[in-house]
């Protein structure tokens, strides 16, 4: 005999919407507490929560969150990344202007690129709403929802935010870090260049994304020239500053430094957050693949920055990063135009990070 919480469960797909509703609302505790009660019947409870994302808003919002904290399970993590129907639907509905659950399904899309099967997204394609500016390509569109909607420019309901997630895991993947480095043909832009801005932001979500994606597509050893360069993607000023205090310099460590970074207001301080300074430091560290990446740093008086970051940061993680890129500006160099093997500088930074799964 089914317990009533297993009827409950069954109730999610009775024909009556405000049933459907009910049980969708009431059902929503218990996708943490006992969550095996939606695995039965060969995941039967989850396939109608996934048809359940293109009902009325308030059962759809109830649906998602549903899904977002059911997510974190393996096997229905897997059940959301392979469906692509119900990606379709997850994907077409994001993108509306009009969209009232817009920020949940951002996060429910955050979990589900944790699946490797979502990095199928760059092959995907959609019409886009003609006020997105976007094209056809549905990660082009996700960028773009990022960085035109952000504080409900684009959609007053949703700010995006949980988008920079989708991003850094997508970008673990060595093809849409290529595209991320990649100047696109409806705008001519680089996407990566598109979000270097929110490394200072208000959401602390974003800037903890965008600084894994950064990190990332670093990675990109080939497009490190235009990563560098001040007038390519100029990459360096925006994971400098975060990791940049008050701190006074002597004149000639001053002078050398990017413009950006001379003469910062006395209340400037670092990011708040020690796991983003350490992210940005060891994006520092990967850049120092090359040698042109390492005597430009040395140019620019990195070291200072980071001597200070590692003084006063009380972080293990950030003295550890911090040591590491030291080490490296500081050794002598053995050959001109010498490149470090990228295998050496994945191991010494640790690329591999915990996934955060999102919850409600």
């Amino acid at each position: 005999m089914p317990t009533e919480l297993e009827e409950l469960v069954g109730f999610i797909a009775h024909p009556n919407a405000q049933i459907r509703l009910a049980a969708a609302e009431h059902l929503v505790p218990y996708a943490e507490t006992q969550p095996a009660i939606f695995k039965t019947e060969g995941l039967k409870p989850i396939k109608n929560l996934k048809f359940l994302i293109k009902d009325h808003p308030k059962i759809a919002e109830h649906v998602l969150t549903l899904l977002i904290n059911l997510s974190g399970d393996p096997e229905v993590l897997e059940e959301l990344a392979k469906d692509e129907k119900f990606l379709d639907v997850l994907l077409s509905y994001i993108i509306k202007a009009d969209e009232p659950n817009a920020n949940l399904q951002a996060m429910l899309l955050a979990n589900i690129s944790k699946s490797d099967a979502f990095q199928s997204v760059i092959d995907r394609r959609q019409p886009a709403p003609e006020g997105l500016g976007s094209d056809d390509m549905v990660l082009n569109q996700l960028m773009d929802l990022f960085v035109k909607g952000q504080d409900g420019t684009y959609n007053e309901k949703a700010d995006f935010d949980y988008l920079a997630y989708v991003f850094a895991d997508l970008s673990k993947h060595a093809e849409i870090r290529q595209h991320f480095s990649t100047a696109q043909g409806y705008d001519g832009v680089i996407p990566l260049s598109k979000i270097l801005v929110f490394t200072d932001h208000k959401s602390h979500v974003r800037r903890k994304g965008v600084a894994s994606t950064i990190k990332n597509v670093a990675f990109d050893i080939g497009k490190h020239g235009e990563f560098l360069s001040s007038t390519g993607v100029n990459l360096l000023p925006y994971v400098l500053l975060p990791i940049t205090g008050s701190e006074e310099y002597d004149v000639e460590e001053t002078m050398s430094m990017l413009p950006e970074l001379q003469f910062l207001p006395p209340d400037k301080q670092r990011d708040s957050d020690v796991s983003i300074v350490q992210t940005h430091v060891e994006t520092l560290t990967i850049l120092t693949t090359t040698r042109e990446g390492r005597d430009l740093m040395r140019e620019i008086k990195v070291y200072p920055i980071i001597r200070e970051t590692h003084l006063r940061v009380r972080d293990e993680g950030v003295q550890e990063a911090c040591d590491r890129l030291v080490q490296v500006l500081m050794r002598d160099e053995e050959g001109e135009g010498q490149d470090i093997d990228i295998n050496e500088r994945v191991k010494e930074i640790e690329a591999d990070e915990e996934d955060e799964i999102v919850e409600m």
